[in-house]
């Protein structure tokens, strides 16, 4: 006898196959070939359900020889409590006679020689002989992948989140029980709804289309792209939420596993936080506004002073005291107007400071220059304050002693970047210089002992050239981190 035989795929590895025999020759052996090499059990019964063949793979399957098989009721191979309706269920198909999976998506198992029952897939296919119809039943054993199944879903049911499957169309297939305390429904309101339920009015209608760009390009990434998501309970509430997507591949195509976390007491937090810190700026506003008041009184006590003394040298002490408190006022005013407490734009504290001394000893600008170069650099309070004050100091002597019966001269004040951590502070005039016999180390003017005291205090290495140019140049660690 001749036949034909048309393989058609079902889920997973199932087999199908719908034959047709006439007269030719060889076509038995051919086919007992094909279904002895076939990876899936092969099982052949007639219309009263009693097997005629088997292969190998059936016997190790379900652990009989074929002999004690061939001739059995089918029903030999099928769990007791199935027994019963097998029968009928048999009738029905060979009415029918097409391919199709045994049992339309209800779960099938297997009975074992030793009585262990095992979760199978079946196709059927319908067999027409000269004798009548034959049925095959390509039959795969599930275990392994029920398990790995079960791993999942045990996996997926223990997660603190809430874990939603859903297909391509955005139905729900699976929920776990975080996601029913999360959005306050029971699974078997959600299984076979559109995730859409889950999502608020003002949202729904885009929400389609977002979800046909993700099919598109599945990928793994958080949804939203950093927009504020919301949850919908089943109260009506609106939540805060943090949406994971998960594309996986199944039998049934391309599903997407989202893992939602409800953030309403991490946005709670963070409400708090912004809170915290917007009272911490104004309470720092605040305290720079009072200091730099209070130190401006003091500046205005000084000048006072130094109106009621006559002694040149007196009113010269009070006016360097005015210069240094003045310099301290600047750094408080800037950070004052300033929309950052934790750093000082010091490019900024230079310009002001060369500005103040300038206009405090009088300087003809006009003859004498104050070049200031400086990179864009910002310290923090505890630095910024004891180098203003070094600067305050040595422009303070260039103005006073670099030129002595000169009718023109140059101040320059650098700060520049040696590298990630250093930085160069430079002062340098081109005056009559410091004089050989000058002793820096011991002297006893206060404006170099404080220069030499703030230096060692922010950890800057201080370097003198006495002339040609004058300068003073300090070399300070330098950090990114202000705070």
């Amino acid at each position: 006898m001749q036949f034909f035989i048309e393989m058609i795929g079902m889920q997973g590895d199932v087999m199908s196959a719908v034959t047709r025999f006439s007269d030719a020759n060889n076509t038995a052996d051919m086919m007992r070939l094909a279904v002895e090499a076939s990876p899936n059990g092969m099982v052949m019964t007639n219309q009263e359900g009693h097997i005629i063949m088997v292969n190998s793979a059936t016997e190790k399957l379900f652990g009989y020889s074929r002999e004690e098989l061939i001739g059995h009721p089918i029903e030999k191979l099928i769990p007791q409590r199935f027994r019963q309706h097998h029968p009928e269920y048999r009738e029905v198909y060979i009415k029918e006679l097409k391919s199709r999976p045994m049992g339309h998506g209800s779960d099938l198992y297997g009975l074992r020689k030793d009585g262990r029952e095992f979760p199978v897939e079946v196709g059927l296919n319908p067999v027409k002989t000269e004798q009548g119809v034959l049925v095959l039943a390509a039959i795969v054993d599930l275990t392994d992948r029920k398990q790995a199944e079960e791993m999942i879903h045990l996996a997926v049911e223990a997660s603190p989140n809430g874990m939603i499957m859903t297909n391509q169309t955005g139905i729900i297939v699976m929920v776990n029980s975080a996601t029913e305390s999360l959005f306050g429904y029971c699974r078997e309101e959600l299984i076979g709804q559109s995730i859409e339920i889950l999502i608020p009015e003002p949202h729904r209608s885009i929400h389609p289309q977002l979800r046909t760009k993700f099919m598109e390009q599945p990928t793994t990434r958080a949804m939203g792209h950093g927009r504020d998501l919301f949850g919908l309970h089943k109260n009506g509430r609106e939540f805060p939420v943090e949406v994971g997507l998960n594309p996986i591949k199944s039998l049934r195509g391309i599903m997407v596993l989202a893992s939602v976390i409800d953030i309403t007491e991490r946005k709670h937090q963070e409400q708090q936080l912004k809170a915290a810190l917007k009272e911490k700026d104004l309470l720092l506003a605040e305290i720079h506004h009072r200091v730099k008041n209070n130190l401006q009184i003091i500046d205005s006590l000084l000048g006072m002073q130094s109106d009621m003394v006559i002694d040149n040298s007196v009113i010269s002490v009070l006016r360097e005291s005015q210069n240094r408190v003045k310099s301290m006022a600047l750094i408080h005013q800037i950070l004052y107007e300033s929309s950052d407490f934790s750093r000082v734009d010091f490019a900024s504290v230079i310009v002001s400071l060369m500005n103040t001394l300038s206009y405090s000893y009088a300087l003809d600008t006009a003859k004498f220059q104050v070049n200031v170069n400086t990179d864009p650099v910002y310290l923090s309070i505890d630095v910024s304050i004891p180098l203003g004050l070094i600067i305050n100091e040595l422009c303070s002597n260039a103005m006073k002693y670099a030129f002595p019966g000169r009718e023109s001269g140059n101040i320059d004040v650098s700060l520049k970047y040696l590298d990630s951590c250093r930085l160069q502070l430079r002062v340098a005039d081109d005056g009559v210089g410091i004089p050989e016999e000058f002793d820096i180390d011991q002297a006893s003017t206060l404006g170099l002992q404080l220069v030499q005291l703030l230096s060692e205090q922010i950890s800057a290495e201080l370097i003198i050239q006495r002339k040609n140019p004058t300068s003073f140049s300090l070399i300070l660690p330098y950090s990114t981190d202000t705070s």
